[in-house]
């Protein structure tokens, strides 16, 4: 019975749990009564959940299996105790999970839990000599408790993230056409890579280094850090491993996390995902994982300053911006138990320095109430300073921009989601790829998912990369949104003036066109501070504002704490955040002033700027841009312009630029025939040579397949839409002399023509017979990345690194397998094959590589490094095999050992005086990674003077001499 199971507990220590109470019997009785409660409460639950009567049934034993348990019965019996505000419903609901049959999913374990108390309360009011045994005191504050306090709705707060943060937030960008606020952010959220940053901030040490210098020589920056060790802190950052974020979120051993990244780098979206993970639980496993609370402090200082909350707890109650209210005191219960996630988001909004000062104190307060609850807080990198929260034992991660596979997986997602049109999904995913692929500039920028998702929304009715200078132009304006200068003003105590988006664009025009003017011109990205505020009271001016030195220096120390468009990088610099919005606001600023002020003239813009830049790469995006945006009979001039310039010495970039401005225009007809000459002239340069012979793999050789390549590559991208471009690129993967030509042939054709019918075919067929490795190369590529999921791909990939006789070949099919089949059975074992078979050492190289790093955890795989080690005839493997296993087990037992037998006894005989020696890498390995080793310090000395290699020796006497010194 209920009583004979109290007893029980009651002897074991269990009242305890209540304050020490004595009168066993009496608790006995009323606990006894509280469990038949209990269970009649989950059979109400039960039966809400609408099962019928044999699945009721069914309930019967696990109940009573789970009312004998120590560890439920001990819960129960705290709901007697005044003190305890909430029950322990995760004990609970992984009591109940261990017992079969699984609950429904809608079953409510905090529903349950808060009747039952509300049961025990009218027990304990109900029973006269209960009440004398406990607190009178604490009876009587329960009995005449006149405030009702609303109870912690796990099921309201649900529905309140689910409503805040399900959809994704598009407001500010240009959504006309499609209801896209209607996507969910968890379909397309990816999870972005961090890399652990405790020390080194990317963004702010990595001024570079003349305008460091230059800043020390003149007193202007005093760096904390010396060269040396920057570079130190700057290596081991990027030499480490990145991790995914939600793996690092899930590791419970970071208790403390700051999450740094740029603007738009999807810290928000990743806060916002992990509350709605929990969100979409069932609700019989919600108890099982931390509640998240998100803190949007933007708002919460905002209703601070107001006097609308006192803290972060009467924030919660009052109002975070959930529909759900979360009550005081049990939420401080939750806390104190370490049953939340707390989350702090956005510390680079709170703008003012000694409000964000006082908030880091009050996060590091809230840890130290709360010691159980897990915290993780998310900033901007720039204007971050790491010490205060690291000294509070926070661990400090940096977002990385989104991987090519990341790209990859949101366009299908964002595509899958947004048009129910096959045909059109796939043209329109097909062509945003292809910008990506094809566009550098685009490519940057898609790493940033705020913008990659601005692509996605633009690619719907305007073309990249053509269109991309309406995609800059609306990034730019989101960006520029959030400068929020009339804030700026109000808090420097000036009165307010308006300065729209058109104004601030006109500043960044401005201040482009001078940095592309200053000593590093483009390629430095960097403005002073003094310059800067120059040319914004020179614009401030122009426009009629009053006191514009005061106004300038409040907008510029706004850029201080946040970064828009631009961004303060230190040491009194400034920069744009990215280089490509340099490049857009400079090549606007030159059409302004061609277009709008007519300040220059075509001639002018054709000397100065197209000839003056059209040898330097760096100015190729500009001037393309320029292109883009100025009307086709001025672009078919500046052509004309190109095309008369002497270009062989320059590898013949003026027509190769010509061609690419000509991909710029939309509407070719009134160029004349510029366009036909300029064909003419590109195609002629696929055949292109220098005339007297030259040996394979010179310079001159590279110089020619670098000029061929190209060319076909300008005519394939530019003339894209001629129907003779396709049979013309046909003819050259057939018959070209040059194999390079053939290859690019091939890549231009799966890149440009990929849905034309025949196209797969054609490709396997160049992967299985055509005579030149380079097609059979470039075919095994395209297939591998193109048509991945077409069957008998994976079985023609086996096929060709097995019977291909070509080491290229089979080399790029083994890089190819395991980028896109890892999972798949049996890969493993093909790659051992090729380490322990293939003929030729660069093969087996590469097939090293990919298990150390695909597959490092699986059994074995440490004693296969180790025989290739002791066995692999070629010294490049047994360097690569030793670098690996250093890499990866240098902690494993046996492993100096292993590397002290390799610094002895490989057999490697030097022939060139370039080549790596295994015993030297071995040894290189054990200075580095057991210095106070016993050994290391003899081997090192008997090396130094018995190695057969000279070079080793003097390696070896060298080291020696550093640390004898």
């Amino acid at each position: 019975t209920a009583e004979e199971y109290i007893k029980k507990s009651l002897t074991e220590g269990i009242s305890d749990a209540i304050g020490g109470i004595k009168n066993g019997k009496v608790l006995q009785k009323a606990t006894a009564a509280a469990i038949k409660d209990f269970l009649e409460l989950v059979k109400q639950e039960l039966e809400n959940a609408e099962l019928n009567e044999g699945q009721l049934k069914q309930y019967d034993r696990p109940l009573k299996q789970f009312i004998k348990n120590q560890l439920i019965l001990e819960v129960l019996i705290r709901a007697f105790d005044n003190d305890i505000k909430i029950l322990d419903t995760n004990k609970l609901a992984i009591t109940w999970n261990e017992i079969n049959p699984p609950l429904p999913d809608d079953f409510d374990w905090e529903l349950v839990a808060k009747q039952y108390q509300r049961k025990v309360k009218k027990i304990i009011r109900e029973w006269d000599e209960l009440r004398k045994i406990l607190d009178s005191e604490n009876l009587d504050k329960l009995a005449n408790q006149t405030e009702i306090k609303p109870d912690f709705d796990f099921k309201r707060y649900r529905e309140g993230i689910v409503e805040q943060y399900g959809n994704l937030k598009l407001e500010s960008l240009d959504t006309s056409g499609y209801a896209y606020n209607q996507l969910k952010l968890w379909r397309m959220f990816i999870p972005q890579n961090v890399r652990e940053s405790q020390e080194f901030l990317p963004q702010v040490h990595e001024i570079p280094k003349e305008y460091r210098q230059r800043l020390k020589d003149t007193g202007q920056f005093e760096e904390e850090l010396s060269q040396e060790r920057l570079e130190g802190l700057r290596r081991r950052y990027f030499e480490q491993h990145t991790r995914s974020i939600l793996e690092l979120i899930e590791d419970k051993k970071y208790k403390y996390l700051v999450i740094l990244g740029d603007p738009g780098s999807g810290k928000s979206t990743l806060l916002q995902y992990i509350a709605l993970e929990w969100a979409e639980l069932p609700l019989k496993d919600l108890p099982l994982q931390p509640i998240p609370i998100l803190i949007e402090l933007r708002t919460y200082v905002r209703n601070h300053d107001a006097n609308k909350c006192q803290d972060f707890l009467d924030f919660l109650e009052k109002g975070s911006g959930i529909t759900c209210q979360l009550p005081q005191q049990e939420l401080h219960a939750k806390l104190q138990n370490g049953d939340a996630i707390v989350m702090f988001d956005g510390l680079d909004e709170v703008f003012e320095p000694a409000k964000r000062e006082e908030i880091i104190t009050d996060i590091h307060r809230f840890t130290n109430v709360y010691k159980n609850v897990r915290v993780i807080v998310t900033s901007r990198v720039i204007g971050y300073k790491l010490q205060k929260l690291r000294d509070a034992e926070f661990n400090h991660f940096i977002l990385q921009d989104l991987s090519a596979e990341q790209i990859e997986d949101f366009i299908q997602r964002w595509h899958n989601l947004t048009y129910p049109d096959e045909a059109e999904r796939e043209r329109k995913r097909e062509r945003l790829k292809r910008a990506i692929k094809d566009s550098p500039p685009i490519k940057e920028l898609a790493r940033n998912p705020l913008l990659l998702t601005m692509m996605a929304i633009l690619n719907r009715h305007q073309e990249l990369p053509r269109d991309r200078a309406e995609l800059y132009n609306q990034a730019s304006r989101v960006l520029l949104h959030q400068w929020d200068m009339e804030r700026a003003l109000v808090d420097a105590k000036i009165d307010p003036i308006t300065i729209d988006y058109k104004d601030k664009q006109a500043i960044l025009r401005r201040v482009a066109h001078f940095m592309q003017g200053n000593i590093a011109g483009l390629a430095g990205n960097l403005i002073l501070g003094d310059d800067l505020e120059r040319i914004i009271s020179e614009y401030l001016k122009s426009i009629d504002i009053n006191d514009v030195r005061t106004v300038a220096r409040a907008l510029m120390e706004q850029l201080r704490s946040r970064n828009f468009v631009l961004c303060f990088v230190g040491a009194e610099y400034y920069a744009f955040v990215h280089r490509t919005f340099l490049e857009y606001f400079c090549a606007w600023e030159f059409v302004w002033q061609f277009k709008e002020t007519q300040s220059i003239s075509i001639d002018e813009l054709n000397k100065d700027v197209f000839g003056k830049h059209w040898q330097d790469e760096k100015w190729h995006e500009v001037l393309r841009l320029i292109a883009g945006m100025i009307d086709a009979r001025f672009v078919g001039e500046i052509i004309s312009y190109l095309m008369e310039q002497e270009g062989e010495e320059e590898k013949f970039v003026n027509l190769f630029l010509a061609g690419k401005l000509l991909f710029e225009v939309r509407s070719r007809q009134n160029i004349g025939d510029v366009e036909d000459r300029l064909l003419n002239r590109i195609k002629d340069l696929t055949g292109y040579d220098l005339g007297d012979s030259y040996k394979p793999y010179s310079y001159e050789s590279e110089l020619v397949r670098k000029i061929r390549t190209q060319a076909l590559a300008v005519v394939a991208e530019t003339w894209r839409d001629d129907p003779l471009s396709y049979n013309w690129l046909k003819q050259k993967v057939k018959s070209d002399s040059d194999s390079y030509v053939r290859g690019e042939a091939v890549r231009q054709i799966t890149t440009g023509w990929k849905h034309e019918e025949g196209i797969l075919e054609l490709l396997k067929q160049w992967v299985v017979s055509d005579k030149n490795w380079n097609v059979r190369l470039e075919a095994v590529r395209q297939i591998a990345t193109g048509w991945k999921h077409e069957e008998g791909i994976l079985e023609l990939l086996k096929q060709r690194v097995e019977s291909d006789k070509n080491w290229n070949v089979r080399l790029e099919v083994v890089r190819q397998i395991t980028t896109g089949w890892k999972h798949e059975e049996g890969i493993l074992e093909l790659l051992k094959q090729r380490v322990e078979s293939d003929k030729n050492w660069n093969v087996r190289l590469e097939a090293v590589r990919q298990i150390t790093t695909g597959w490092k955890h699986e059994e074995g795989i440490l004693e296969l490094l180790k025989q290739r080690v002791e066995s692999d005839n070629s010294s490049y493997v047994r360097c690569e095999t030793v670098e690996q296993i250093a890499a990866g087990w240098k902690h494993e037992p046996g492993i100096f050992e292993f590397f002290d037998r390799t610094a002895v006894n490989d057999p490697f005989q030097r022939e060139k005086n370039w080549e790596d020696n295994p015993r030297q890498i071995a040894l290189e390995e054990i200075v580095k990674h057991y210095p106070n080793h016993p050994q290391t310090l003899p081997l090192l000395q008997d090396r130094a003077e018995n190695d057969p290699d000279e070079k080793l020796r003097e390696w070896a006497k060298k080291k020696l001499q550093k640390l004898e010194n």
